[in-house]
């Protein structure tokens, strides 16, 4: 309890108390409990401002044993105070919507007295409990900018020698609206930064799903790998066997760990969408099958045609008719082999390679202008090459110029000067949509340029998350999002780390990573592998010594 000797001290403690605190439930209970000290009380409740309603925050009633709110882990159940009446006037008649609304403190010194107030709830609330509620002292919290964030109310100011219920005395009230004014400027401090945090929080959460509804290859993937992430580090914390023995994280870690698996994957914002849909070997924007299919149609019709000048000039008709029919299948049967080439596979063999090239030299004529109606980049890369007077034969598959993109600057991760440690090989062009390059891919459907773009996912969100001002107690943010794709034993990327160079929350972060894209049920391309095989492809790719598992 307070002594009159010692207000201004008291006022002053309670104020850097109530400063240092950061969590707004403990925050609000303390600024009661304060407040009931201070004023003798046995009973008090803070209220917030919801818009026009005033909810029930912390609500205690010491001889009813009533705690609710803050940290007791038990709800408010009690129903928000209306500031606005039904008929849309203000609500006056209740004394806590008063306060709130005129911002000023009321002393009652008897509520059953009182006719300036409505408390026919209160007299409920005592008939059902046997309480005898008679002095309030309500007191308006107000922010640094005069506005009503909240109501602190007491109930039954005792005295100390009697322990009857007396009023609250005068030189009571100005101690508790002081304790307010400090309490109103914490606590909407608080406020303001939870509602940064979740603002934060939302708009993290929001990339992360941006990102998976790109691809419905890997959607859910960013959402799965925090809660992964989450689940390894509580058993590594738990853990009192080595090296996690000393290994554990405070409430800002946590948060740091947290934010940094929701933006693990940020950077596939920068990844074009036909890259990482990349279904078939020839598909870019479009699947060029299709064009390729119409060349063979070209082919075949002109296979027909030879056929009938054939007769035309007096050749046998079955001979040149079995030769056509023959040859037609020939055709038939090399692009079928080419639509199957273009679906990928695990390995493709240097046959099928010697195949491609084969049937990439069948001649077809073509007659109109190939620069015609063609986009202003296009014309720039055709122009690499002298035209050709039409009708011009041209290779039935072909790697052409105007197939190469050249890089329009050196790529990040592979500049030696690069200021991030990228240690990355890029391919010397940007893309090669070459068809016949593309169809001899030997693994999959991307090749070496595509593959370079979608890992390049990793460098972007580095990039992007380096530079935020991320504040100190969230600086390790770009390091855990950023190693997932590092692997133990050095040979992962972008910087090429070994396990002896990354943080714990960073190595738990790749396998959590690794272990969902193995597990996941939503892959079009393939079919989840089991608990057993995802924890032996963890070992087989030197994530073994990570955790000397």
């Amino acid at each position: 309890m307070v002594s009159e000797q010692d207000p201004f001290k008291r006022l002053i403690d309670i104020g850097i108390a109530l400063s240092a605190e950061k969590n707004t439930d403990k925050l609000m209970e303390k600024i009661l409990l304060e407040a009931k000290s201070i004023g003798k009380a046995d009973g008090g409740t803070l209220y917030i401002r919801n818009g026009n309603e005033l909810k029930f925050e912390i609500v205690r009633t010491d001889s009813l044993g009533i705690a609710q709110g803050g940290t007791t882990g038990e709800a408010v159940t009690i129903p928000p105070v209306k500031m606005v009446s039904d008929d849309g006037n203000p609500n006056e008649k209740n004394v806590v919507s008063y306060c709130a609304i005129t911002g000023k403190s009321v002393n009652i010194e008897d509520a059953y007295s009182s006719e300036e107030f409505d408390f026919s709830g209160t007299k409920k609330f005592d008939e059902m409990t046997g309480l005898r509620s008679k002095s309030f002292l309500n007191v308006p919290l107000k922010n640094n900018l005069g506005e009503v964030i909240g109501v602190l109310q007491l109930l039954n100011s005792l005295d100390l020698e009697t322990g009857e219920v007396v009023a609250f005395s005068g030189y009571i009230s100005p101690l508790i609206e002081a304790l307010a004014s400090q309490a109103a400027v914490a606590l909407d401090n608080a406020i303001l930064i939870e509602s940064q945090k979740k603002l934060l929080d939302s708009f993290i959460e929001l990339m992360a799903s941006a990102v998976d509804a790109k691809s419905p290859y890997t959607g859910g993937h960013c959402q799965r790998v925090p809660e992964l992430t989450e689940m390894l580090t509580r058993a590594a914390c738990a853990s009192n066997e080595s090296p996690f023995a000393d290994f554990d994280l405070s409430e800002d870690e946590w948060y740091e760990l947290h934010i940094g698996a929701w933006l693990h994957d940020c950077g596939k914002v920068t990844t074009p969408e036909y890259v990482v849909d990349k279904a078939t070997k020839l598909e870019t924007i479009t699947d060029r099958i299709h064009e390729v299919r119409v060349r063979f149609e070209v082919v075949k019709r002109d296979v027909i045609i030879k056929y009938h000048e054939r007769v035309a000039a007096g050749e046998d008709v079955a001979t040149a008719q079995a030769e056509m029919e023959q040859r037609l299948a020939e055709i038939d049967e090399d692009f079928y082999f080419v639509a199957e080439c273009n679906r990928g596979a695990e390995f493709f063999t240097d046959e099928k390679i010697e195949r491609i090239h084969k049937i990439a030299g069948t001649r077809w004529t073509r007659t109109l202008d190939n620069r015609a109606g063609v986009s202003d980049d296009e014309l720039k890369r055709l122009e690499r090459q002298p035209i050709t007077e039409l009708p011009v034969e041209e290779n039935l598959l072909a790697d052409r110029a105007d197939h190469i993109f050249e890089h329009d600057v050196i790529p990040y991760a592979a500049d030696p000067e690069n200021p991030y440690g990228f240690r990355m090989d890029a391919p010397d062009k940007k893309f090669n949509k070459g068809e016949v390059y593309n169809l001899c891919i030997q693994r999959g459907t991307l090749s070496d340029e595509e593959r370079f773009k979608i890992n390049d996912h990793i460098v972007q969100t580095i990039v992007m998350l380096e530079n935020l001002p991320f504040p100190k107690h969230l600086e390790r943010v770009p390091e855990i999002a950023g190693g997932h794709h590092e692997m133990m034993n050095g040979n992962g990327y972008p910087k090429k780390l070994d396990g002896s160079q990354m943080s714990i929350p960073a190595r738990i972060m790749a396998i959590a990573d690794v272990f969902e894209a193995l597990t996941a049920a939503d892959r079009p391309y393939k079919s989840p592998k089991s608990l057993s095989a995802s924890i032996k492809n963890h070992v087989v790719h030197g994530q073994r010594s990570a955790f000397g598992c």
